[in-house]
């Protein structure tokens, strides 16, 4: 059985996932963890990993507000096996990794993800309920077209922030705020002005607007 990490270290897992094993790294604070939080990472096509800056980032604002955290290689990038499934199967990855961290890590729940892992982690609220959601640059058009094809995006019922660069030319900023207009739910929004889809030499204030969200 793998290893879960003494308080405020972390380990490098392989664990069993729906297409193959997963490369995950868990961490945990100092303290005694409030909970679990599970950081997406970007899309597997376009050079997303568990290691990107954005989720690093993350990551060490829920290490600094006391949750343990789960990063983990959607199947196909780094060491986790198989190959991109249209993010219905990177859904089944992160279910699978979240059901493993929650026998080890019992308490509150949070998600968290960045572009494409924003999506994945916005459609697992729907599955599991957390007490905090965390979208960073979250691609919303992908609930109303490609193969996602929903009519309403998903209604977290926690409190859910959503972080978005006004000048990002990957996921449009307008796009992301006109659709949330539109939604039942209406989550806490900090637009960052001057910031790019990368947040490239943001990271410091973006994690000041993430880390007091996940500590409240």
């Amino acid at each position: 059985m793998a290893e879960w990490p003494e308080p405020g270290g972390q380990r490098g897992l392989m664990l069993e996932g729906p297409a193959g094993m997963l490369e995950v790294l868990a961490e945990t604070p100092q303290s005694d963890a409030r909970g679990l939080l599970l950081v997406c990472h970007p899309h597997p096509r376009f050079g997303g990993t568990m290691n990107n800056k954005v989720v690093h980032t993350l990551a060490r604002a829920g290490l600094s507000a006391d949750w343990a955290v789960l990063r983990f290689n959607f199947r196909g990038v780094g060491r986790s096996e198989g190959s991109f499934a249209d993010g219905k199967g990177e859904l089944a990855d992160a279910a699978a990794v979240l059901d493993w961290g929650r026998q080890r890590a019992p308490g509150a729940l949070a998600l968290a993800g960045f572009s494409f892992g924003a999506a994945i982690a916005l459609l697992l609220s729907e599955q599991v309920s957390p007490d905090r959601l965390v979208t960073i640059a979250p691609p919303l058009r992908y609930f109303s077209e490609l193969e996602w094809g929903r009519e309403t995006l998903p209604q977290p019922d926690c409190p859910w922030l959503v972080v978005h660069g006004d000048e990002d030319d990957v996921v449009d900023c307008q796009d992301t705020l006109q659709r949330l207009q539109e939604s039942e739910k209406q989550p806490q929004v900090e637009v960052m002005a001057g910031a790019g889809h990368f947040f490239h030499g943001r990271l410091t204030e973006l994690r000041q607007i993430v880390e007091p969200f996940l500590a409240s």
